[in-house]
Parts: C-alpha cells; sequence; structure tokens
C-alpha cells in the first residue's frame, strides 16, 4: 500500500511517498501551474503511482484509491491569506443557543494547567 504525506505551500507542493515495494520517493511541484495540471497534490500522487506501478493514469480520470493507505496533507494556504488579508470574504453564523461565542472567542486561558491558578 502506497503512503503520501503532502505539505502544499503556496509556492511549491512536496509529496513524500512511501511505496508497498519500501521504495521511497520524494516529489516537487508547483503548487499553481493550470497549464500542466489542476491539482498540485494529485498530479503527484498520479505521477508517483504511475511510475511505481507502470500503468498509465490520465490526467482527466479519477484515480484509483485501492493501492493507497493513507494521505496526509498540510497547507499553508489559509494562514497566508489570513496573514496578507487575501480571500474571500466570509461570515460568521452563529446559532440558536450558542451567542456566547462572540464572547468567549478563542478560551484563551494561558493559566489553565499552573498548579495554582488563582491569588489569594
Amino acid at each position: 500500500m502506497f503512503r503520501f504525506s503532502i505539505d502544499r505551500g503556496g509556492t511549491f507542493t512536496d509529496v513524500y511517498a512511501e511505496c508497498p515495494s519500501g521504495k521511497v520517493r520524494a516529489l516537487k511541484l508547483l503548487s499553481d501551474d493550470p497549464r500542466n495540471y489542476k491539482d498540485a497534490p494529485t498530479e503527484a500522487i498520479r505521477r508517483i503511482l504511475e511510475e511505481e506501478t507502470n500503468i498509465c493514469l490520465p490526467k482527466d480520470e479519477l484515480i484509483d484509491s485501492s493501492p493507497i493507505e493513507w494521505i496526509r496533507m498540510g497547507t499553508t494556504i489559509a494562514t497566508n491569506a489570513l496573514l496578507e488579508r487575501k480571500g474571500e470574504k466570509i461570515a460568521l453564523v452563529i446559532t440558536k443557543g450558542f451567542r456566547d461565542l462572540l464572547h468567549i472567542g478563542n478560551q484563551s486561558r494561558p493559566n489553565l494547567f499552573d498548579l495554582v491558578s488563582f491569588q489569594y
């Protein structure tokens, strides 16, 4: 079974693959290259599977996931969008019974694990 670990950044997507043969593969692609592929992680998985199995996997078809044990992916795209103030406008919807969420916020409690969290 194949195992894929993917780091998708704003510029590059790095893919690390553990193959059933025990071989380890690494591949780096541009995260955005619309002339050559729609999605960098999918393209990297397709290329590695093609090379390891010697089976042609057309770009316009779904990839058979049966030989894949897992895919793990981390990304900084959302973090970068927040920091750079880029991206789409969003809205926060608070449903009935949860209006306190606006006051609670992120529940920052820096002294949560102090042995003594209060003063006399």
